[in-house]
């Protein structure tokens, strides 16, 4: 029997795409749901595209009505990947998710965490304040913004010309190299 992820994601869902087609063909693990808090975010569509069943859901939804407890429930997930998700995740998810729910932050935490430091944000700062490197932090999903325990990180050196553009490329390529590879490893093995 597969392990089934359910993937997150408010906005484009590169990472979702990269993390999809990783699965694709895996013998013991596929993505199988897909979740947004957007209706109009792209990743909907790019799971209707790969034939991913999926749901947008409100605040009402996911933080008092607990719909989208049951959507997982009825999809039976095993496993849960927030990939830009910007939402902080309800403490009954945690301890439902608890060391089977991850999520991946583009700076190398804990510098540039916490609420309102997401996307552009983060590499802003970065540039601003002239770090000679960035990266990806791959946690576990805990009550708080960016404070669960780190799986996995990995860095980019910054050059002093580079922009926030220029960092959020090289953290993408580093989201999209490792984010499925330890998102497999952390299913298989645990770690």
């Amino acid at each position: 029997m597969k392990t089934k992820i359910a993937i997150f994601a408010s906005g484009n869902g590169t990472n979702a795409e990269e993390i999809i087609m990783h699965f694709k063909n895996h013998k013991t693990i596929a993505v199988s749901l897909i979740l947004s808090n957007n209706s109009g975010a792209y990743v909907l569509k790019r799971a209707e595209n790969h034939k991913i069943p999926h749901f947008a859901f409100d605040r009402n939804m996911f933080y008092k009505e607990k719909i989208v407890d049951e959507v997982l429930k009825l999809n039976a997930i095993d496993f849960v990947v927030l990939a830009g998700f910007m939402w902080l995740i309800p403490e009954r998810f945690v301890k439902k998710f608890n060391k089977k729910m991850v999520n991946i932050h583009p700076a190398l935490l804990p510098k540039y965490g916490g609420k309102g430091m997401y996307g552009n944000f983060v590499h802003e700062a970065v540039v601003k304040n002239k770090e000679k490197e960035s990266g990806i932090t791959i946690h576990w999903v805990n009550e708080a913004y960016d404070e669960g325990n780190i799986i996995f990180q990995a860095t980019c050196k910054i050059e002093p010309s580079d922009t926030p553009e220029a960092v959020a490329n090289k953290v993408h390529k580093l989201e999209y190299e490792h984010y499925p590879k330890i998102i497999e490893q952390v299913i298989l093995h645990g770690r």
